[in-house]
């Protein structure tokens, strides 16, 4: 039997550096501020490392999906991401939160479209299942925005998204694995291809238990 090419670990601290890497070969568009670094994901494997997961192609990091647990509040939906990862820490994570915070999911240009990033989704919704949240809830860029600034608003946008009419990247992605847009997020994070917009996603865990 034909070995797979690539396989998701949980987080380690041994991939730290790598991902500081990764942060850059994936977001050559966001700021330098909002990248992470290695310290960053040394504390997230501290902090929750079952919930943060590496791909791997052989030895060599290609893929992340990090993110934290947190009692996220709809009421108050509005906030920039790197309040809500303090800094990048994920200082924020409570081990009871109902929700899983994604804060980021990010596969290396060479090995996009051939299934990475929907085993890095499949391992969130693995634990989310494990532990009994409620979702998975994210702020999601928008990088094909770019093309139609001088169009359309953010929202015009990620409407036609939604219905069909205009193809993202990572939005309609995410729209493919089961999530969907509950809101934007103005002054989300800085990024120059989404002039800091983003969505707000939500996957919703469909075997959640009320306690």
């Amino acid at each position: 039997m034909a070995e797979k090419p690539f396989r998701i670990d949980t987080l380690r601290q041994r991939y730290a550096a790598a991902l500081e890497q990764l942060q850059r070969d994936c977001f050559p568009t966001l700021a330098a501020e909002e990248l992470m670094l290695e310290a960053h994901f040394r504390n997230h494997c501290r902090l929750f490392p079952e919930g943060n997961f590496v791909a791997l192609a052989g030895e060599r990091v290609i893929g992340l999906g990090s993110g934290f647990l947190i009692d996220f509040d709809f009421e108050q939906a509005q906030h920039r991401y790197q309040d809500i990862i303090d800094g990048g820490y994920y200082s924020r994570h409570d081990p009871a939160g109902a929700w899983y915070y994604g804060s980021d999911i990010s596969v290396h240009p060479a090995f996009r479209r051939r299934g990475v990033g929907s085993l890095l989704y499949q391992a969130r919704k693995d634990v989310v299942r494990r532990l009994n949240r409620r979702g998975i809830v994210a702020g999601g860029l928008m990088p094909g925005y770019a093309d139609y600034k001088s169009a359309l608003s953010p929202r015009e946008y990620a409407k036609k998204v939604v219905a069909g009419e205009l193809y993202d990247s990572t939005l309609s992605f995410q729209l493919g694995r089961g999530f969907e847009v509950r809101g934007l997020l103005e002054n989300y994070i800085v990024d120059e291809a989404s002039d800091n917009w983003a969505t707000l996603i939500v996957w919703e865990n469909p075997h959640y238990q009320p306690e």
